[in-house]
């Protein structure tokens, strides 16, 4: 019985390996930052981020800002990637940053 035996040039072999890598890294970038914020109770709102892919966002920046850009709460998800604020008397949004492009903004009137 003869088995059939074929061999891929190197060069071939090369780039079929860089392509795979390639699909292999836009897969696994494949995801979008998640966040919502819902209001508690009277005064305290809690806001919570992921991503797409299910997964959370323990230690991501949270920040809570003015309209004239002053920063009003300075914040990071905590553990269970949430963050719970006293809501502003002024108006506000909310600034879930995991990065470059793995950005969301919540103005303070999508918040119920």
């Amino acid at each position: 019985m003869m088995t059939a035996r074929f061999s891929i040039p190197a060069a071939a072999a090369a780039a079929l390996a860089a392509l795979a890598a390639l699909c292999a890294a836009s897969t696994a970038q494949a995801h979008y930052p998640i966040c919502e914020c819902r209001m508690a109770d009277g005064r305290t709102v809690v806001c919570t981020g992921g991503f797409s892919d299910g997964s959370k966002a323990p230690g991501v920046v949270l920040d809570v800002i003015a309209y004239d850009e002053q920063v009003l709460v300075k914040g990071k998800l905590g553990e269970d990637s949430t963050l719970s604020f006293a809501r502003p008397a002024q108006d506000f949004y909310v600034l879930f940053d995991a990065g470059p492009g793995h950005t969301v903004e919540i103005e303070h009137t999508a918040i119920k």
